[in-house]
């Protein structure tokens, strides 16, 4: 895949977990917002779209410039997620910014060694989510990996880069401090997705 394609593929993995975001702004309920916020990951591992939450878990099975496509794909992801909140915010639905903006509050007030392990722990559950709907041989297997492990990781609190680059630009406060959280988010992504790759290859 070309990287022109590659962006745009990212761009859409972008609009959806802001989809999946934007859902979950809108309930009120925790559950059903978990369970409803899965249709960002559902869709774009059915449509093959390109998500750097999921492809930084298969880096050490891809040539060295696999890294400029990662970069390329967050990048992409954060042009996804912008351009969704920036179109529902001149929607009648506006209203879940401020929603946005209390999650945010929290998040950006936390320690960044906190948001790095929470980010550690989610992206060890994406990897279980991604590869499971990969290389699970049953069918209904391959969609409960979705749906459980993006469901446990909003559940739990944990931090995944693109939905809070959704967060982020639907509350409307993009700054240096947000910045430098999403920075710390996407290397604790990073390295939460792989522990289990790297396990599977000790001798």
């Amino acid at each position: 895949m070309n990287r022109c394609k590659t962006f745009l593929y990212a761009v859409m993995a972008g609009i959806c977990i802001a989809l999946g975001g934007a859902v979950f702004l809108s309930l009120d309920n925790k559950v059903l917002g978990a369970l409803f916020f899965t249709v960002g990951l559902y869709t774009i591992c059915t449509c093959g779209f390109a998500l750097y939450t999921g492809k930084v878990c298969y880096i050490f099975e891809n040539r060295k410039s696999y890294v400029i496509d990662l970069v390329v794909i967050w990048f992409g992801n954060l042009a996804g997620t912008w351009l969704t909140a920036a179109a529902l915010s001149m929607t009648r639905i506006a209203g879940i910014s401020e929603k946005a903006v209390e999650m945010c509050q929290i998040k950006l007030e936390d320690g960044l060694f906190s948001v790095f392990i929470l980010a550690i722990f989610c992206n060890l559950l994406i990897f279980i989510a991604v590869d499971g709907f990969k290389n699970n041989p049953h069918e209904i297997g391959k969609y409960l990996a979705l749906f459980f492990g993006v469901m446990v990781f909003i559940l739990c609190g944990f931090e995944h880069c693109v939905a809070n680059m959704f967060y982020i630009s639907m509350a409307g406060i993009w700054n240096m401090e947000a910045l430098g959280f999403i920075l710390v988010n996407t290397l604790g992504n990073a390295v939460g997705g792989w522990i289990i790759p790297l396990l599977r290859k000790v001798p």
